[in-house]
């Protein structure tokens, strides 16, 4: 068994609602989650003119061709109302990125792994070192704690509490 680390991403709707539904399908369709971090609020990557997202970063254990795992993604985003566009940084209901599948390193059309931006993006490195610090980039040898240290992106990423004082 593989280990599969997910980023979940949502900047539109009832993001926490948005986030819950797709782990729960993540669950029936593609594997039990291990783990999961807490919620982070970031800044929005690339394109400043969007609300807020909610991120978390799952662990999952499959053997599924990666390929495969791609396409169930694809069809839980498009279940929960996601429509593609071309804008790469742009506002989503729900965004699902494959981060790391056990050390497999893959670069095809349509997929890459370890996902090539992760060491640029602390919505990213937060969440994944909450849960995996010491886990080992392949490609670059680091741990996810040490790309987080050296991470160029000083966008601010802070949990986010879903409780709320009815005070």
């Amino acid at each position: 068994m593989n280990d599969l680390y997910l980023l979940l991403g949502s900047n539109l709707g009832d993001r926490c609602t948005i986030i819950s539904n797709a782990k729960d399908l993540i669950s029936k369709e593609i594997s039990k989650i291990e783990t999961s971090s807490g919620l982070y609020e970031t800044e929005p990557w690339g394109n400043e003119n969007q609300g807020l997202f909610l991120n978390q970063v799952l662990k999952l254990r499959s053997n599924e061709n990666p390929a495969l795992i791609l396409q169930k993604i694809l069809s839980i985003e498009l279940k929960l109302g996601r429509q593609r566009n071309n804008n790469q940084n742009s506002a989503r209901i729900i965004d699902i990125d494959i981060l790391f599948y056990g050390a497999l390193v893959l670069e095809s059309e349509t997929l890459s792994i370890p996902h090539p931006r992760i060491q640029l993006r602390r919505f990213v490195l937060v969440p994944l070192s909450e849960i995996a610090p010491e886990l080992i980039h392949p490609v670059s040898g680091k741990s996810i704690g040490q790309l987080l240290r050296c991470c160029p992106d000083k966008l601010e990423v802070r949990p986010f509490n879903t409780f709320v004082n009815s005070l």
